[in-house]
């Protein structure tokens, strides 16, 4: 059975804009402590190290649901939909208070120290990553919005261009 790990992060005043909630980019930087606190430091405990030697952000998508402010820890939940021999799709969600404020999906790569060329996983590794493995999110799965050219849906806000 695959299971997800949860972890905390704190939001600080320097991750807020002028609309006090956490900047687009600053919510990079709460996907990237919490991927830090599950892949370098539970998978040493869990004498997992290599991973620390290191891997690389090889795509990134996020689909904001609400604003994250700085009132509560942000809870981010992680697990992987795919385990390559050579990548991972590590699967997120960000909630507060249970609220889900993000979801998120990155691959991730793992490179050769000296070479920086991508390598293959070791047994160790996967091993490690395999209870971690599970399938995805039918939203994380759907069809991103409308294409270029298509009307807006009813719900969705109007930007205007400049």
């Amino acid at each position: 059975m695959s299971r997800r790990y949860v972890t905390q992060v704190r939001v600080r005043w320097s991750d807020l804009d002028a609309f006090r909630h956490v900047n687009n980019a600053k919510t990079v930087t709460l996907l990237e402590e919490a991927r830090v606190d599950w892949l370098f430091s539970e998978a040493a405990r869990h004498g997992v190290d290599r991973l620390t030697e290191g891997i690389v952000v090889a795509r990134l998508e996020i689909d904001y649901k609400r604003p994250i402010g700085m009132e509560l820890p942000v809870t981010v939940s992680m697990g992987l939909t795919k385990l390559g021999q050579a990548s991972m799709t590590i699967d997120y969600v960000l909630s507060v208070a249970g609220a889900t404020m993000a979801t998120a999906l990155s691959v991730l790569v793992p490179v050769d120290p000296v070479t920086f060329r991508p390598r293959r996983l070791d047994d160790r590794e996967r091993t490690f990553l395999m209870q971690y493995l599970h399938p995805p999110r039918p939203e994380a799965t759907a069809v991103p919005g409308p294409a270029a050219g298509d009307a807006p849906a009813a719900n969705s806000p109007k930007i205007d261009g400049g």
